[in-house]
């Protein structure tokens, strides 16, 4: 008879649903120790919107500068801006709903400041004077010289970037 086969009175013992004895038992030698949740998510809507505006101005100067060099306006640099603008707002701001309605007002603003200093750049060139003294000093004629050069391609520039923005804020802050 051997001695390895059970009494055929004894009960089978109960097992894991992944058939795995050992499943239950913490490693030998290790202490256990139940995993670590996740902190908790803080939404900081103020910290949030200085996150989106320093991103706005840095996003509108860029986008200018863009503008003042290639003497075009370049559709995926305006979403560039709003998607920028919407993740600072929302890796830093959280899940507030303000925040995405914010960063797109703010993406529709540096788009329009980054149009106007690509404007004044390429009038600087052409007139012969420098770029903050067009800017800063005839700010008049460069919002007349945007107007005549507004197109509808201008306007839909600042909806992808106010959209961009938005979406944006709105994956971010997932």
């Amino acid at each position: 008879m051997s001695k390895s086969a059970p009494p055929p009175h004894s009960e089978p013992q109960p097992q894991p649903a992944d058939a795995n004895p050992f499943a239950q038992q913490p490693p030998v030698g290790a202490a256990y120790a139940p995993p670590v949740p996740p902190a908790p998510r803080k939404d900081n809507v103020a910290l949030g919107l200085v996150a989106a505006l320093g991103a706005a101005l840095g996003a509108a100067a860029l986008y200018g500068v863009v503008i003042g060099l290639t003497k075009h306006e370049i559709g995926w640099a305006a979403v560039g801006v709003g998607f920028v603008i919407g993740l600072a707002a929302g890796k830093v701001g959280g899940r507030n709903p303000a925040l995405a309605v914010v960063g797109a007002v703010l993406a529709l603003g540096a788009v329009y400041i980054g149009q106007l200093v690509g404007e004044a750049m390429i009038g600087a060139k052409d007139v012969g004077v420098s770029f903050s003294e067009l800017f800063f000093q005839h700010f008049g004629l460069v919002q007349e010289a945007w107007k005549q050069d507004a197109d509808p391609l201008t306007f839909l520039f600042f909806g992808l970037a106010a959209f961009a923005a938005f979406s944006g804020t709105k994956k971010a802050a997932a």
